[in-house]
């Protein structure tokens, strides 16, 4: 696929490209994140984890994800 095919999305600062209609759920297994250890937040708005299979990314959307650790 083509540069041309491709939109462009940030991710925690980064910008990468993903194939048009990526899902949020596909970025996040993708980048291989656990989902029950993480927060997500799109273009300023928290996600319902159980949303992300229907929300398709769209060019220029900004993503933070936040991933928990625990200690001690």
């Amino acid at each position: 696929m083509s540069v041309k095919n491709k939109i462009k999305i940030i991710v925690n600062g980064k910008q990468l490209q993903v194939i048009p209609k990526f899902s949020l759920k596909s970025l996040i297994v993708k980048l291989k994140m656990p989902l029950n250890k993480i927060a997500i937040e799109l273009n300023r708005k928290i996600i319902d984890k159980k949303r992300i299979s229907k929300i398709q990314l769209k060019n220029g959307d900004n993503i933070e994800i936040v991933h928990f650790i625990g200690g001690g």
